[in-house]
């Protein structure tokens, strides 16, 4: 099986699929999946745009939307996980995973799917400290405040994780799992990105969540992003024990290093993309506490039994193991200038995620009202112009960078591929 693997897409879908199907072409081979590392922008319409953490200047629809709206279909099975500049109001409604247009799937706040005999799991989002012990209090429409904290990764599915008894294949996360330039040439890498070296010094490069996952679930594949550079490292775990292979990619930019194939030995296709039932059995036992206030979140009440996977496994068997269907929730962005922007306000429940619940018996969630004994953070514009330069907010130098650096025109549609060295189980 092929694996096209994906840094930070940024919504620009058209160079990347053109990418993919001229590596076909001139190199005479078939790739299976494209899997994508976060800041997806699956941005549909204008009102997308609100929700997205990207200063109002360099909002723009790029591609995406083209697929949504059906104009478009993805040549390749597509899956990603969410970052820190992402349509978090569209994703929100996908919270546990869902199609976002025909043949592209995300992966939810959390997830484990299978495509073929391969499982892929993947947190999104980046590590705060502030909010990490928090609920996901952020309901849409967002605020200022709201719209940089929604991304940022919770205990709770991290919790939901480390759960995870079978065995991973490949896993993905936005940010890189804090230490892992242990284990790769960290002194190349800070001739690159020279303001990388302190971070790492102070072991503050990454995500601490990442890390405690990495150790957990050691699988043989770790890809990510977000810092907008290509990193290689391999993970021995203990003495003679798994080793992890990760591999961190850039940005889609002509000429950056940001697509990688990798060679991952399957039965034979064709494959599809499938829920997982250990996940399943997961997501409907710890339902119970998600939380969604900012109240400190308690974990560990709450035990996996026999009984709820065979509860899963007899649902699946009487329904089938596919996700549900695609379906449009709002209407997709039209060109024409004249279009009303009152139009495109749409469902706030995506029957995808309707369905999966009830399939699960669980309730709906996700709109419920996000009370709190405690009154909010206070996070002024002021706070937010004083991140950068301070370091105690996400939004420092290196997710800004994505804000400034435009994609520009080649006159090609198909941007510059690094023939990478194809990585072998």
């Amino acid at each position: 099986m092929k694996i096209a693997v994906e840094g930070c897409m940024h919504g620009d879908l058209d160079n990347v699929y053109a990418t993919l199907l001229h590596l076909e072409k001139v190199e005479n081979t078939k790739i299976d999946l494209l899997i994508c590392c976060g800041d997806f922008q699956a941005v549909r319409n204008e009102k997308d745009l609100e929700s997205l953490n990207v200063k109002p200047k360099y909002r723009t629809m790029n591609s995406f939307w083209k697929y949504y709206s059906g104009q478009e279909v993805a040549p390749f099975p597509t899956i990603f996980i969410g970052g820190n500049h992402e349509a978090s109001n569209y994703l929100w409604e996908l919270y546990y995973g869902g199609w976002t247009a025909p043949n592209i799937y995300f992966l939810g706040f959390a997830g484990v799917i299978r495509f073929g005999t391969v499982s892929i799991g993947g947190l999104s989002g980046i590590y705060n400290a502030r909010h990490y012990h928090l609920g996901h209090y952020e309901r849409p429409p967002y605020n200022e405040s709201d719209i940089r904290s929604i991304y940022h990764v919770r205990e709770y599915y991290v919790y939901k994780l480390m759960q995870v008894e079978e065995p991973i294949d490949i896993f993905l996360s936005h940010d890189w799992p804090v230490g892992i330039t242990d284990y790769g040439d960290w002194k190349q890498l800070v001739r690159f990105k020279p303001y990388f070296e302190q971070e790492i010094q102070d072991k503050t490069l990454g995500s601490k969540a990442a890390a405690d996952l990495l150790e957990k679930l050691k699988p043989p594949y770790w890809f990510s992003a977000h810092l907008h550079c290509k990193f290689a490292a391999s993970v021995q775990h203990g003495e003679s024990g798994p080793v992890t292979k990760f591999l961190a990619l850039d940005k889609c930019l002509p000429g950056r290093k940001f697509l990688q194939i990798v060679d991952i030995p399957s039965e034979p296709g064709p494959y599809e993309i499938q829920y997982d039932e250990e996940w399943l059995e997961i997501t409907r036992k710890f339902n119970s506490i998600f939380p969604l206030t900012r109240n400190t979140t308690w974990l560990g009440s709450v035990q996996l039994d026999k009984q709820d996977r065979e509860w899963v496994k007899s649902k699946l068997a009487t329904r089938g193991h596919k996700p549900f269907d695609f379906v449009q929730t709002v209407p997709p962005y039209n060109p024409n200038p004249s279009m009303s922007r009152a139009s495109c306000s749409g469902q706030s429940r995506n029957p995808q995620t309707v369905s999966l619940l009830q399939l699960l018996e669980l309730p709906y969630l996700l709109d419920a009202a996000a009370e709190s004994k405690h009154s909010p953070m206070p996070y002024s514009s002021k706070h937010i112009d004083e991140a950068a330069s301070d370091g105690d907010d996400d939004d420092a130098a290196t997710d800004d960078v994505d804000e400034i650096e435009l994609p520009e025109g080649t006159g090609d549609p198909v941007l510059a591929v690094e023939s990478l060295y194809i990585l072998k189980r």
